[in-house]
């Protein structure tokens, strides 16, 4: 074979789909600036008329925001759905490899529930793409929830059947799975998956004016939510009773902070269930609870984000796979983290300390703690870019490609 025609991207692993899944992470990060900035007084979200009647009555700072805001959502919408159908095709043409044989019979094959991953987020990203620049779309909106659940439903069935068949496989029997190699959070990969479907049902919660609706919601996206709960503390338990005996894997170390958007996904779930809960069935939860509470969830996040730096930063990972020549598709799972922060940080800011009365909306404070928001936001469009040159350029050398499990 000729390297100087080939890429990293070209030696395939299922971990690419989170090539999809951090653009249209970075997607929502903009819809935030919609989401907290533009007045919306007549449903849960920004819409089209909205934003179009806060560009004509707002200020320059508004206006560029929402210029901004909207360029960004447009551009990272079609880098998420571009880079998922590259996916699909390349995971297609795997299958029918000796590789994908291999995977299946090793610890990695937990890497497929990326997949399911990927199109939840799509979903989530074409629903947001359809709020903000198709008009009237809320006058049809309640008829479209039904075709959500039915997708996120079809998505969840997808994620649970592949995870039935890798925890079947290595439950049924003993020895099959390499608990040297369980080094990482790796592991939690499928937890995560479940928990975007968990908050893709429950946005007809927070939305729908239809009891039924929501309450079908709210059941669907607390089975899926608890779930990921569940399976996040089994899987993150026995992985770090690994990592305490074999140290960890170096091209895995990234893994260490997944928990940050599972957090962050679970999160808003819980927020988007308790706005349900509110308007359909009269159940209140007061401002300083919410605030409380996404407090303790981004003091999760931070822990965990202060845990995989140290990692990463002692064994030298940024040098060599970021900043260096060295590639692994692993490396993808570093944009994750960056989204998920500067969203809760958002949710926190606005949902949390304004809605409390702790600071000013739009005042010295609101918009010193919202940069921390947006410098995540720039970290993580910096990693997509980069990361993105690194894998699928072509080289006039051959690339130094490691897997990640």
């Amino acid at each position: 074979m000729d390297h100087s025609a080939t890429r990293p991207a070209d030696t395939y692993s299922p971990i690419y789909f989170l090539a999809s899944l951090g653009a249209g992470g970075i997607a929502v990060t903009f819809f935030m600036f919609l989401m907290f900035w533009v007045p919306h007084p007549n449903q849960p979200v920004p819409v089209f008329e909205d934003i179009a009647a806060a560009f004509g009555s707002g200020n320059v700072m508004l206006q560029a925001g929402i210029v901004i805001a909207l360029i960004g959502i447009a551009v990272f919408a079609v880098l998420n759905i571009k880079s998922l159908v590259w996916n699909l095709k390349s995971l297609s043409a795997f299958k029918q490899t000796d590789s994908y044989t291999a995977l299946r019979q090793t610890n990695a094959e937990a890497t497929l529930l990326a997949m399911p991953l990927a199109m939840a987020m799509t979903v989530n990203a074409l629903f947001i793409v359809g709020l903000v620049f198709v008009p009237q779309l809320w006058s049809v909106v309640e008829y479209l929830f039904p075709l959500a659940l039915i997708a996120f439903g079809a998505i969840g069935v997808l994620a649970l059947r592949m995870i039935g068949a890798f925890l079947g496989r290595v439950l049924s029997k003993g020895g099959v799975f390499d608990v040297t190699a369980h080094n990482s959070f790796a592991q939690l990969l499928p937890a995560f998956s479940i928990a975007m479907v968990a908050v893709g049902f429950s946005a007809p919660a927070a939305m729908s004016t239809s009891a039924t609706t929501v309450a079908i919601a709210l059941m669907l996206s607390t089975f899926f939510g608890v779930a990921a709960i569940l399976y996040t503390l089994i899987a993150a338990a026995t992985a770090f009773t690994s990592m305490l005996q074999h140290g960890t894997a170096r091209e895995s170390g990234p893994t260490l902070m997944i928990v940050v958007p599972i957090v962050t996904v679970l999160g808003i779930m819980f927020l988007r269930q308790n706005h349900g809960l509110h308007v359909a069935f009269d159940v209140h939860e007061q401002p300083g609870e919410t605030m409380t509470f996404l407090a303790r969830l981004l003091s999760v996040q931070v822990s965990f984000l202060l845990l995989g730096a140290v990692v990463l930063m002692r064994q030298g990972y940024f040098n060599d796979f970021v900043l260096g020549s060295k590639t692994s598709p692993g490396s993808y799972a570093l944009v994750c983290p960056a989204v998920a922060l500067s969203v809760m940080i958002h949710f926190f800011v606005n949902k949390g300390l304004v809605a409390a009365g702790a600071i000013e909306k739009f005042g010295v404070a609101y918009w010193g703690i919202t940069a921390i928001a947006i410098s995540a936001q720039i970290v993580a469009i910096a990693l997509v870019l980069r990361l993105n040159r690194q894998h699928f350029a072509r080289r006039s050398a051959s690339a130094h490609a490691v897997p990640a499990e």
